[in-house]
Parts: C-alpha cells; structure tokens; sequence
C-alpha cells in the first residue's frame, strides 16, 4: 500500500475517533459525514449547543483515551433496512441510507461507536499517530444553504509527531502573513456589511498594487500580440442560456434584472463578449490566430460560508484570452 493511501487511511479512522469521542460528551448528537481532506479530516454534527475552540482540549482528551484502548475497527454489510433501523435517530444517515445504490450498505464499528461507512480504515484506533483538532466552523448539510447549519470540526493528522509539529509550525508562520490580517493592517482593502460579503473596496495604497498588477499584465499580453478588448458588465439572459452557464451554473449566477421587459444578469464570465466581437464579421483563417484579452469583472454568487479574503469573493477581475487557432 502506498504511503499517501496508508495516511489517508489513518485520517479518515481519525475522523471515526473524533466522533466517537463527540458522542461520548454529547449522547444525543446527531451525525453528519466525514471525509478527509487535505492533511487531515472533518467531521460534521448537529448538538445541543455551538462548540467553541475552548471544547477542542476536552474532544482531544476523549481522542487519546480511545485511541490508547486500541480499540478494532470491523466493518459489517447489512441490508438497507436493516441500517434504517440501526440508524432511526440519526436523520442524516437516513438521508444517505436512501441515496446509496444497491440493496445493502457497509457499517464500521469501533467501541461503542457505529458509522455508515464504505472505509476502508486502519485495523484498530491504535494506528491513528500524531493528530490535532484545528477549529470548528459551520456547515451546511449537503452545502445548501437551505437546509441545517452543522458544526465541522476540522482536524489534521500525520503518521508522526515530528510531521504534525512541522506542519503546525509552517501553519503559525503562514496565519502571520495571512492576507486578510495584512490587508487590514496595512490599510489596503475592506468589505463592509452594507455592500455585501465578498464584495472588496480598494483603499488608495491597494488599488495602487492593483494598477501596477495590472499595468505589467497589459504590458506583456500586448507585448505578446494581444489585443484589448472591454465587453459589458451585464447581457441578456438568452445568451447566458444559449451559453449553457444558466443550465449548469445556475447556483453560482446573480438572479436576473429586469430592463424594459428583457431579463439580464450580471456577467459570471468575461468569454462570451469576446465570441460576439469575433462572430461580428466573417473570418478568414488568413486573419488566425486572433488574440484578444480582457480584465474583466465577473460577478459569481459565492456562498457565505466559502467567502475567504481576496480568495473567494462575488466579484473579481478574471483575464480571458480568446486566440482561435487554423488547423
């Protein structure tokens, strides 16, 4: 077995562990999903009340306990029914009980705790090495917003101390440099409550960083045989259909505005202008390839809970290039 998949094993027992030792403290917590992630896992719960970084310490503890027990992981098959009985007071689990394909289902156990699971996971609680709770955040169930907001709690674990301490360190280093508490300390950029999340006011000394971004990114793409273009901010609905983006992207597109009877919606992407400018006269391949560029702002309907900084935002300058080649 390779070392990644090996290590990705043990997170994902890791996750099992944690919400073993969740149900420990909290008997009537109802269970979510977790899955691994980078470096580490996750877990989501619905409780009785809303955890702080302060209950992380105690969770940990109860960690140590069940691991040290070295407690077997078992995996069992069983039929549907048999798991929504199993599972009769954990609505989540029934949700997923009645979303999985074929008759049967595989449940793992270890201690006192039972889980839906496929696995696979590591042979006892004892294989789990060096590991850390990090913090706790909201989640919505299946990541809509209109349905329950759980509490994940995010992990990270490595197959020794000396590899868990060394990523915590790089991590401290990094929170130091983090974008947002240096946007805010060198006064370059703000989101305010009253023009909505995600959506960034450039103070003086930041858009002067930005114009010098962009005053190279003009450079070198005209430096490069690309043309200039601008294409509006807003386009009927119709060509975001004909596009496909309103089928596919729906979730991740502004509601429309209506404009003397027509609907429009704020652009998610620049490329759809710079096809109209090229279908607005006919080609010959003599002319290929065409390269036109764009800074353009999008504006992409980004959930709350997935804003970060600059990182994530609903509005954002996107470069483009359309550069059609011959055959």
């Amino acid at each position: 077995m390779a070392v990644e998949e090996k290590l990705d094993m043990m997170r994902h027992s890791a996750a099992h562990i944690l919400a073993e030792a969740v149900q420990y403290l909290f008997p009537e917590a109802k269970f979510g999903i977790g899955p691994t992630i980078e470096n580490g896992f996750y877990y989501d719960f619905d409780l009785p009340r809303s955890l702080t970084s302060e209950d992380l310490p105690t969770i940990e503890n109860k960690m140590a306990e069940i691991i040290d027990a070295n407690l077997p992981f078992t995996r069992e098959e069983m039929s549907k029914e048999a798991a929504r009985r199993l599972f009769a007071t954990q609505p989540y689990k029934l949700e997923l009980i009645d979303e999985l394909a074929g008759a049967t289902v595989t449940i793992y156990k270890q201690g006192s705790f039972i889980d839906l699971c496929r696995g696979p996971h590591v042979a006892s609680t004892g294989e789990v090495k060096a590991f850390k709770l990090t913090h706790v955040a909201g989640a919505y169930w299946r990541g809509n917003e209109k349905r329950p907001m759980l509490q994940r709690i995010y992990g990270v674990a490595f197959d020794n101390q000396a590899d868990l301490e060394d990523y915590l360190s790089r991590q401290a280093e990094a929170a130091k440099r983090d974008h947002r508490k240096l946007g805010k300390e060198l006064d370059l950029f703000s989101i305010h409550e009253e023009i909505g999340p995600g959506l960034i006011c450039w103070h003086p000394k930041g858009a002067l960083i930005r114009q010098i971004i962009e005053d190279f990114w003009r450079k070198e793409h005209i430096k490069r045989g690309y043309d200039i273009v601008y294409t509006p901010h807003i386009a009927k609905l119709d060509l975001w259909k004909t596009s496909g983006h309103w089928d596919f992207y729906r979730n991740y597109l502004y509601s429309p505005i209506e404009v003397e009877g027509q609907q429009y919606i704020l652009r998610p992407m620049n490329c759809l202008g710079h096809i109209l400018i090229y279908k607005s006269h006919l080609r010959s391949y003599r002319n290929l390839p065409l390269r036109y560029a764009e800074l353009g702002t999008v504006y992409r309907y980004e959930r709350t809970g997935v804003l970060y900084g600059l990182a994530r935002v609903n509005s954002r300058r996107c470069s483009h290039f359309l550069s059609p080649r011959p055959n």
